[in-house]
């Protein structure tokens, strides 16, 4: 076809088909999860660069001091570590028994701790290193563990260990422990008490034992002011001449076993408003007064054998005030108290007061009053009516002698 003007014609070929096109939606995903995965690596490479890798402590050591729980425990730092002001290094340290579900833990710069185990088990211990400052950017870094475990050679099988181990700390002024030989310790075995508090230098064995049959079943001590409110370790082991014996461990706290007598002079009486105004005086010994607390309990027909004592209150105060449910009825107060929970987790309750207060009935109080008049009048008419007698047989000429009886 000619060209209708000057203009070169192009003749233009058909357009080939498109080809399809990603849209930037459905590339999204995939670039966010590519920049994603770029960010988090570089965050890691950047973490490890900056971070000073440290080693775990060395030499970690168990040394028992023979003090019949606390264990010594020491170790030495982490090879080519330096401390200064840029970085710190702290241990954290973690213990317990064998059995136990939790650690205590402790975080220090010391290098060395004495701890408690109850030595009938197996004790573990584990200690790491803990670097921290401005050459770590701030982030705490942690060494790997270590760890070591302590077990006192125990001989005998565990039926010869001592049974029913009980102790009581009686008024805050001494301790009695009692036991009872074990199930395999054989006849003549012989037991000692031997314990340990902080502030003294060494075990102490018992001084003053308790004996049945010539065998020592319980131990008495004194003198353990300095004790309460901190452990005190005690061992009872014993000897036999053919058959060894399982030594038994236990820590005990003094404040927490703690017994009073009963409350003194107690004191009940009644008001206006037939109330029963209760008051007694603190138990003797050397109970701290500020660390008891009182249960008070009445009960009613206590003469009948069929009253049930009900409890009133408890306080720490000395003194309350009861009112009476049925005022026909004979009421009959009791107290007694134990270590309240400000100054002990727990105690033993004393024995209740030895006699109670029993207030009568009305009408019982009117009989009491008329048995002793109508007493002394039959005693004036019976005394009477024998000088009347005496001075008819003495008119009839009777002997002097019945007279004289008279």
């Amino acid at each position: 076809m000619p060209c209708a003007s000057s203009h070169t014609c192009c003749r233009t070929s058909p357009p080939a088909p498109a080809e399809p096109r990603t849209s930037y939606l459905q590339m999204a995903p995939q670039r966010l999860y590519t920049l994603s995965v770029m960010l988090v690596w570089s965050c890691v490479v950047a973490s490890s660069s900056s971070h000073i890798p440290v080693a775990p402590p060395r030499d970690l050591q168990i040394t028992d001091p023979g003090l019949l729980g606390p264990l010594d425990i020491e170790w030495k730092p982490p090879p080519d570590v330096q401390t200064s002001s840029e970085c710190t290094v702290k241990y954290k340290f973690e213990y317990r028994n064998t059995g136990d579900t939790d650690w205590k833990v402790i975080f220090t710069r010391r290098l060395k701790f004495r701890v408690g185990f109850d030595l009938s088990r197996t004790a573990e211990v584990k200690v790491q290193t803990l670097l921290e400052g401005r050459c770590t950017n701030g982030v705490e870094v942690q060494s790997d563990w270590i760890s070591a475990t302590f077990q006192v050679p125990l001989q005998g099988k565990l039926e010869s260990q001592v049974q029913n181990f009980h102790c009581i700390y009686h008024d805050w002024e001494y301790l009695k422990c009692t036991w009872q030989p074990g199930l395999l310790a054989p006849r003549g075995a012989h037991y000692g008490l031997y314990y340990w508090y902080e502030g003294l230098d060494q075990a102490a064995q018992c001084d003053h034992y308790i004996q049945d049959h010539g065998m020592n079943v319980g131990c008495t001590l004194r003198n353990l002011s300095q004790a309460e409110y901190q452990d005190l370790n005690i061992c009872v082991n014993g000897s036999a001449a053919a058959t060894p014996l399982r030594p038994l461990y236990s820590t005990l706290r003094l404040h927490n076993l703690a017994k009073p007598s009963p409350p003194r002079q107690l004191v009940v009486s009644v008001s206006a408003a037939e109330e029963l105004l209760v008051a007694w005086s603190p138990p003797g010994g050397q109970t701290p007064p500020q660390c008891l607390e009182y249960e008070v309990e009445v009960a009613e027909d206590l003469e009948e054998a069929k009253a049930a004592w009900a409890p009133v209150l408890t306080q720490m105060e000395t003194a309350c005030t009861i009112p009476r449910a049925n005022q026909s009825h004979v009421s009959c107060v009791r107290v007694r108290g134990r270590t309240n929970i400000f100054c002990a987790d727990q105690g033993f309750w004393s024995e209740w007061t030895q006699e109670c207060f029993s207030v009568s009935r009305k009408e019982d109080k009117q009989l009491f009053i008329l048995i002793p008049v109508i007493l002394s009048l039959s005693s004036s008419l019976i005394i009477f009516m024998l000088i009347g007698q005496c001075k008819k047989r003495s008119s009839e000429g009777k002997p002097s002698e019945v007279s004289v009886r008279c």
